[in-house]
């Protein structure tokens, strides 16, 4: 499969939360082939809850082969991915192969899924996004951050009868903090799991004002 069917995969025109599929790394995808990867088994939820979307904050590929593991649930994974590979010659970041790889394993597994068009989402990011090491001039910076507008406003999440957050991580990044803050403030619960245990209800402390 191209790059473009691959993402038609992931981001069906017709489903909710697929516009925030991020299409930067599927561009680079056309010459990769496809690895195979095996879904986790979850314990911190057992159910699809209408009422809560996921966002999953892992290293690399991992948070795609936990989505996979979610959409088995009925959640819908929108991969908010926005990095780019390294240029010729130089050293990446961040390794962004990895997760091509992982996009295309789980567009084959996601086609054999019947998830409902209006399955609620569950968000994958990758937590090594923000590694910012440059130690010389050939490292090439591929991080990146996310921003409130990689993802629905809190507005559009009540509206779309989603009132709570579960966030599976590892460590809490600050680009993430300053979003779960402004959810809360409208009223959202914010849950927390390292993936062993039952998510808990957080109070997400306000972020330090560079970070707003």
């Amino acid at each position: 499969m191209t790059g473009r069917e691959i993402f038609k995969i992931w981001a069906p025109v017709d489903c909710k939360w697929t516009d925030w599929v991020r299409p930067v790394p599927f561009a680079s995808i056309n010459n990769l082939y496809k690895i195979n990867f095996t879904v986790p088994v979850i314990n911190y939820i057992n159910k699809m809850q209408e009422n809560t979307a996921i966002i999953l904050d892992l290293p690399g590929g991992d948070s795609i082969k936990e989505g996979l593991a979610l959409a088995m649930l009925g959640f819908r994974p929108i991969p908010l991915y926005n990095g780019t590979n390294g240029q010729a010659g130089a050293t990446p970041l961040v390794d962004n192969c990895v997760i091509e790889n992982a996009l295309i394993w789980g567009a084959s597994e996601l086609e054999k899924l019947e998830l409902n068009k209006d399955a609620p989402p569950a968000f994958l990011a990758d937590s090594n996004r923000a590694h910012r090491f440059k130690f010389n001039a050939s490292v090439f910076d591929n991080s990146w951050d996310l921003y409130a507008q990689d993802m629905p406003s809190a507005e559009y999440f009540i509206n779309n009868k989603i009132n709570k957050v579960i966030v599976r991580e590892e460590t809490v990044q600050k680009d993430l903090i300053r979003i779960l803050y402004k959810f809360q403030k409208k009223g959202i619960t914010i849950l927390f799991t390292n993936g062993y245990e039952e998510p808990k209800v957080t109070a997400v402390k306000k972020p330090p004002s560079k970070y707003k």
